[in-house]
């Protein structure tokens, strides 16, 4: 009996020890600014930050090779588009580095991206590769069967791209469900 109850207590601990490393790889960090930016424009705050995590890695002043800033890593020329979108005036690209500034505009892009294309799949594929793209290959028969869902991405680096946010996604939902 008593090897019995040790042996659950062992696996327990071992489940429990398991998540705090999951949890740790997959941090929440930033949620004062994700929760409530997520709420407003109507998207899953795990989603958010499993682009965080992809993009980022939660680092603030990431900045890639093609010039995208901060944690979910947005270009100039997106930039410029969201801010013209959106009204938000008084912010500056520079602003990007900020975290509260970059999930602000990346999750009202996130927003946007998805009300014009209604799946998160290609939500994203729109984020990574643009939003004239991901139209051109809903509407090419060899890409979207429907005209609403992509059966294929044709660049490799974002159907990479899609499914490593998406398998995050997916992870962050098990762990915080």
């Amino acid at each position: 009996m008593l090897a019995l109850l040790l042996a659950l207590l062992g696996m327990a601990g071992l489940r429990l020890a398991s998540e705090r490393l999951y949890c740790s790889n997959y941090p929440k960090e930033y949620a004062g600014y994700v929760e409530p930016y997520a709420r407003q424009y109507g998207i899953d705050p795990h989603f958010v930050y499993a682009v965080i995590k992809t993009e980022s890695d939660f680092d603030p002043s990431a900045t890639s090779p093609v010039g995208a800033r901060g944690l979910m890593q947005i270009m100039s020329d997106t930039f410029d588009w969201v801010r013209q979108k959106s009204g938000h005036s008084d912010v500056v690209y520079d602003d990007m580095y900020d975290p509260e500034m970059n999930i602000r505009f990346g999750v009202c892009l996130i927003s946007m991206l998805y009300e014009e294309f209604g799946s998160y799949e290609t939500t994203l594929a729109a984020y990574h590769a643009g939003r004239g793209a991901a139209g051109r290959w809903l509407r090419d028969g060899r890409y979207s069967s429907n005209g609403r869902t992509l059966d294929e991405i044709p660049i490799p680096e974002t159907e990479h791209y899609v499914r490593k946010v998406m398998d995050c996604y997916a992870m962050y939902q098990e762990l915080y469900a």
